[in-house]
């Protein structure tokens, strides 16, 4: 399995990343990174909502993308806003879409949209990368 690193970001807005292989276990990886870097940065108050943002978001990545590999990314956009993000090598676009009460998944999207500010996707040549914006109280 491959060995993550968490890498501070040298230049321009102040972020987190790590590369964790495409599994569902990288899903604890990656709420632990959004909770280090909220705690680092004094927004607290904001991860549990991150927490389940990444959650839902590497969960899309790990059942949609493709290759072995994602990309989580915590950068703190403006002082109080936190743009949490998981980068893939997928180009498919993620889909809001509507479940039944008796659906057992298919509300990932709908969770994010929900705790996040603003949320979306954009597309690079190798993938996409699909964000959603915190912003904390104050």
């Amino acid at each position: 399995m491959p060995q993550s690193a968490t890498q501070v970001r040298p230049t321009g807005h102040p972020g987190y990343a790590e590369t964790l292989p495409r599994v569902p276990t990288s899903a604890a990886v990656a709420r632990r990174l959004t909770n280090a870097a909220l705690s680092c940065w004094g927004l607290g108050e904001l991860a549990e909502s991150g927490e389940s943002i990444v959650t839902e978001l590497v969960a899309n990545a790990v059942q949609h993308a493709r290759r072995e590999a994602i990309r989580v990314l915590v950068e703190r956009t403006a002082v109080r806003t936190v743009r949490v993000a998981v980068a893939d090598f997928s180009r498919a676009r993620p889909v809001v879409r509507a479940v039944g009460d008796g659906d057992e998944g298919g509300r990932g999207l709908l969770v994010v949209a929900a705790l996040a500010a603003d949320w979306g996707t954009v597309e690079r040549r190798w993938g996409k990368v699909v964000w959603a914006d915190l912003e904390g109280r104050g």
